[in-house]
């Protein structure tokens, strides 16, 4: 072999040895998704927590309705927890509203299922309201209004927007038979999180809620975030908001600061610094409470 060939052989396995070492630095340095968590909440209807919203999984004989689908890396989990209770198809997902922790799924179920939200909901993704918001983020091809249903295998799904509140393209999802309610972010957490951007509304909270539990009958609900609970436990949170409106008005009417106010919410609610609460709700509760 020539001198120069040598040199060729070597600079190639050189380079060859860097690329390999680079995507071995790459996959190291890609954390896989958290793992999902998938609960029976009452006959054929399950809910997935972790890394996201919570989705509700409805089996019936002719195929799958879930409620939102999470981030878009969790697709594969999402799909594997379905399979592992059934070998149905999942035909619908209903969208709660935009956002990528419980939207941001639709990309990689749209070829297969058909997903539905809001019109609200719609156009917030096609805005890019969400300015944290993942790219490729698909909306939901398929919107309503007022209210809708989706019938398969005899069985019947609600999804309705009651009011503003998290965002305004909110959408409570409702399962008669069952009595259970799926809230989307309207109760999510311990404090509500307002995305002013996203059309939110503080003020008009507890009297969305106070839609959702007048128009439906249930005893069991399945929030945004967290725990599955009950209508009490729903009921505490309206009640929790409400009091959240009371004294945000009160400091607006003080005159107090932004920043006072943020110091305050920190203190009395938990919110941390440079949280979305202090990025999307601080900014807009002077406007909304003037």
């Amino acid at each position: 072999m020539s001198r120069m060939s040598r040199t060729l052989a070597l600079r190639l396995s050189a380079g060859f040895l860097f690329l390999v070492a680079s995507w071995i630095a790459y996959t190291q340095n890609q954390k896989a998704p958290p793992e999902l968590k998938l609960n029976q909440v009452k006959s054929d209807l399950y809910e997935i927590e972790g890394d996201g919203g919570n989705v509700a999984v409805y089996i019936t004989d002719e195929g799958v309705i879930l409620v939102d689908d999470k981030f878009d890396q969790d697709h594969e989990q999402i799909v594997a927890k379905v399979k592992s209770v059934t070998s149905q198809p999942i035909k619908y997902i209903l969208s709660t509203h935009h956002h990528a922790d419980h939207s941001g799924g639709n990309a990689k179920f749209l070829p297969t299922s058909t997903i539905i939200s809001t019109l609200n909901a719609h156009n917030n993704i096609m805005e890019h309201k969400q300015s944290n918001a993942p790219p490729g983020v698909q909306a939901a091809p398929v919107t309503f209004t007022e209210q809708t249903a989706v019938f398969l295998g005899g069985k019947e799904v609600i999804a309705k927007a009651v009011g503003r509140g998290h965002t305004n393209g909110d959408a409570v999802v409702y399962f008669p038979a069952l009595r259970v309610l799926h809230t989307g972010d309207l109760m999510a957490g311990t404090t509500p999180l307002i995305d002013y951007p996203g059309g939110g509304s503080l003020k008009e909270w507890p009297a969305t809620l106070d839609a959702a539990m007048k128009q439906f009958d249930f005893d069991t609900v399945i929030p945004g975030h967290g725990p599955v609970t009950t209508k009490d436990g729903l009921m505490t949170y309206r009640n929790n908001v409400d009091k959240e409106v009371k004294r945000v008005a009160g400091l607006v009417h003080q005159k107090k600061s932004e920043e006072e106010i943020g110091k305050i919410m920190m203190a009395e609610y938990g919110w941390m610094p440079n949280s979305l609460n202090m990025q999307w709700s601080l900014p807009g509760f002077k406007t909304e409470f003037k």
